[in-house]
């Protein structure tokens, strides 16, 4: 990480994530977290008061150091025990098969190979366990869709590796998940960043991992 992604990126991101209109997202995917909880990129720890007596552990996962410093004084008030873990989402510290809920929220757009991601919690997810998620991505309008992949490439830079334009449905069914319920909305905002996806999907039991699919 640079100067501006170590120091300056964590602060600004944790003040743009804290708008209202996130809320009812967060709400949503976190009152279906039960048991043992994995929340990729919990960064500050925005959701961690929300996750109630049905959640026996959340392990918090970020890449960020100075994200995780300021997520460790929400984890101190947490209803719920916290371990906070540095790491990245394609090399998670996990045993297999030994979560029952993975959470993400609005983590899925920045992380560089999300296909790897997504098979590494795969991995960890115990076979009938449940990948929860709300993230933005690309939208099915062509004329908003083309100033996304136009947008993208700048907007990454300065946004923490955010890409806009990534399909999230079809990310996770290419890892290897079958999605049992899915939203699709636009938030309040730009149409090219606020296009989301909100879901819950679990293991594929087929056997096989979808094939190779760019997400750039």
């Amino acid at each position: 990480m640079n100067f501006y992604e170590r120091w300056i990126l964590p602060p600004i991101l944790d003040l743009v994530m804290r708008q209202k209109h996130l809320t009812k997202y967060r709400r949503e995917v976190i009152a279906a977290a039960r048991g043992r909880v994995l929340e990729i990129g919990v960064g500050s720890g925005l959701n961690l008061p929300l996750y109630g007596k049905q959640v026996e552990l959340v392990y918090g996962l970020d890449p960020s150091a100075r994200l995780l410093a300021i997520a460790r004084r929400r984890a101190a008030a947490s209803a719920v025990p916290v371990d906070l873990l540095l790491g990245s989402a394609t090399a998670i510290p996990l045993a297999d098969d030994s979560i029952d809920t993975i959470v993400m929220t609005w983590t899925l757009c920045s992380i560089p190979d999300p296909l790897a991601a997504l098979r590494e919690m795969r991995r960890v997810l115990k076979p009938d366990g449940t990948l929860c998620f709300v993230e933005h991505g690309l939208s099915p309008e062509p004329g908003i869709e083309l100033w996304q992949h136009r947008i993208t490439p700048a907007w990454r830079r300065i946004a923490g590796g955010c890409h806009l334009d990534r399909k999230i449905d079809e990310l996770v069914r290419v890892a290897g998940f079958d999605l049992t319920s899915l939203q699709a909305e636009y938030a309040p905002g730009p149409r090219t960043m606020s296009y989301m996806y909100e879901g819950c999907a679990c293991r594929s039991h087929s056997g096989g991992i979808g094939s190779p699919l760019s997400a750039d």
